[in-house]
């Protein structure tokens, strides 16, 4: 743990007690954190450093690690035990040699830095050049200005605690992998396809019949992430991997996502499954498009929809009003604050307008029970069965069987219920063609692996979906989002509320032909908004 920095948990909760006070309770505190300080030494300063202490301590940081002096360096640092180990693995494990770092000028407490070096290993060796920043605190046991540790210190693509470089033969033969036109996608010309890239190479590099070469790679132990190659010293020879990735898409994909701050998407093709376009605009290096969990919000209520219609609760044309508020098992659900109730709306038109109340208050007919969105959502939909072979790590959503709150909950894409992008888009592409077909990247045919199955929709239930959401996308929320575009076009938006941030994710979903996308972005508002111009922007190049 980083010495006096906060400390971030997701979907958990850290919790540290320390009994007692005075000299044991300090010694513990110092114990943690560990910032070079001695036990009953008080901080002699405070605030942040001035311009004189940033640049000694940088210099004495840098002179040590340019000596391979890991110890040393980490001693400059507010998590030494973390700093040493990266350091020292720096010099052993990724051999890099004749280390020169040059500063740039400081930011506040903030230095930018240029890292030359050389990379030897087995007789090979190539130069190794990059940037990173680094930026120095307080220590909060001692005062002395220390280098705010972090992985990404001595590489930009370290982005986790146990990230790591290593230096050696490939663990996988390098693959050319190709779009649906056969034109060559790499990172450089598609940066967002990077993980995706990495982890194709990962499972098929053998089987596209390439022969690995010698790389400094970051390696990711913690998350089992495949490796990412940073520089290579011997080639390996590539072999060839045909994927169903359409280039154009995945240029307009690419471009949107930069629009919004961790924001993801998904396109596919669904007559076929084949996934057109995946992109991600994240920090982490996160497939979220293929493996985030979160609520979608209301493009849940597809499926609520289909399980109304499917169970004859309802039909599109059929009753379901919209009041101010509806009330599940002693919990109040409400509708955005400037929708009109609407006593007597259709399910159409309570869909279009996304009113939440409509849906809750209908979940409670027979023959509906806790476990008829779940069914809809395995039997109908092809999702929460984790059998999803795609090509790569992808997960297959989840819709619990829940009572109480969260059985209410879960119908307007709130609770318990997760999904992907990837995985709204797969509903989308069923709700409109009627039939499950799985989503891949990579064809079956090359490794064999069976694709998921579902029952899919009975085809009168999927022409009220299909035209639902032509009418959403036409005259109600998904409208000014989806303004332009010609063609058969339907959508559906959605927000969904996260415990912990500030604003709520913002959900779309949509079609155009025959091609599906779905979206997810953290820069809230409704669906519409943020997510609602990146999937518009995929539809609007086609396939």
């Amino acid at each position: 743990m980083a010495k006096g920095v906060k400390v971030a948990v997701i979907g958990g909760v850290f919790a540290v007690m320390v009994g007692g006070a005075g000299y044991g309770a300090f010694n513990i505190v110092s114990a943690l954190t560990g910032d070079g300080g001695t036990s009953g030494v008080s901080a002699e300063k405070s605030g942040p450093p001035d311009k004189d202490e940033v640049e000694e301590t940088t210099a004495k940081f840098f002179a040590a690690w340019q000596t391979a002096a890991a110890a040393t360096a980490a001693s400059y640092t507010n998590n030494d035990a973390a700093a040493e180990r990266l350091l020292t693995a720096f010099t052993d494990n990724a051999h890099i040699t004749d280390v020169k770092i040059t500063p740039g000028a400081a930011r506040g407490t903030t230095v930018p830095y240029t890292v030359k070096a050389k990379v030897a290993y087995d007789g090979k060796s190539e130069p190794l050049s990059y940037r990173s920043e680094l930026k120095v605190v307080r220590g909060v046991t001692t005062g002395r200005a220390l280098v705010d540790w972090r992985p990404s210190v001595v590489h930009p693509e370290l982005r986790k605690e146990q990230d790591t470089l290593v230096t050696e033969q490939s663990a996988a033969p390098p693959i050319e992998a190709v779009g649906r036109d056969g034109s060559v996608l790499t990172k450089e010309k598609y940066p967002s396809l990077g993980p995706v890239l990495d982890a194709l190479r990962d499972k098929y590099g053998e089987k596209a019949g390439g022969t690995p070469g010698i790389e400094l790679v970051v390696r990711h132990p913690s998350d089992g992430a495949p490796d990412t190659p940073l520089l290579t010293l011997a080639k390996g020879k590539a072999g060839k991997l045909e994927t169903t990735i359409s280039p154009s898409a995945q240029a307009a994909a690419e471009k949107a996502v930069k629009r919004f701050a961790q924001s993801s998407v998904v396109a596919v093709k669904p007559s076929s499954g084949e996934v057109l376009a995946v992109a991600n605009n994240r920090d982490d290096g996160f497939n979220a498009a293929f493996a985030g969990q979160a609520a979608p919000g209301s493009t849940m209520k597809i499926m609520t929809a289909a399980m109304l219609i499917d169970n004859g609760v309802t039909s599109m044309n059929g009753p379901a009003p919209c009041p101010d508020t509806a009330v599940w098992q002693g919990q109040t659900f409400k509708n955005l604050t400037d929708m009109k109730p609407n006593e007597d709306a259709t399910l159409a038109n309570s869909f279009m307008r996304s009113c939440n109340t409509a849906f809750i208050k209908l979940i409670d007919e027979k023959p509906l029970t806790d476990a008829s969105l779940t069914q809809e959502a395995e039997r109908r939909f092809g999702l929460g069965q984790d059998n999803w072979k795609t090509g790569i790590a992808s997960f297959d959503g989840s819709v619990p069987a829940v009572g109480g709150p969260d059985r209410a909950a879960g119908a307007i894409g709130q609770g318990q219920v997760q999904m992907s992008p990837l995985n709204m888009a797969s509903v989308t592409a069923t709700a409109i063609t009627g039939s499950f077909r799985q989503p891949y990247l990579v064809s079956p045919e090359l490794d064999g692996r069976q694709l998921a199955r579902a029952e899919g929709l009975r085809a009168s239930t999927a022409s009220q979906l299909k035209q639902m959401m032509r009418l959403t996308a036409t005259q109600g929320t998904a409208a000014e989002a989806m303004r332009g575009l010609g063609g058969d076009i339907g959508a559906k938006t959605g927000s969904a509320e996260v415990d912990g941030n500030a604003k709520s994710n913002s959900w779309f979903t949509g079609f155009r032909g025959d091609v599906a996308a779905a979206a997810m972005t953290e820069e809230g508002g409704h669906g519409g908004d943020a997510a609602g111009p990146i999937v518009a922007a995929v539809l609007r190049t086609g396939g």
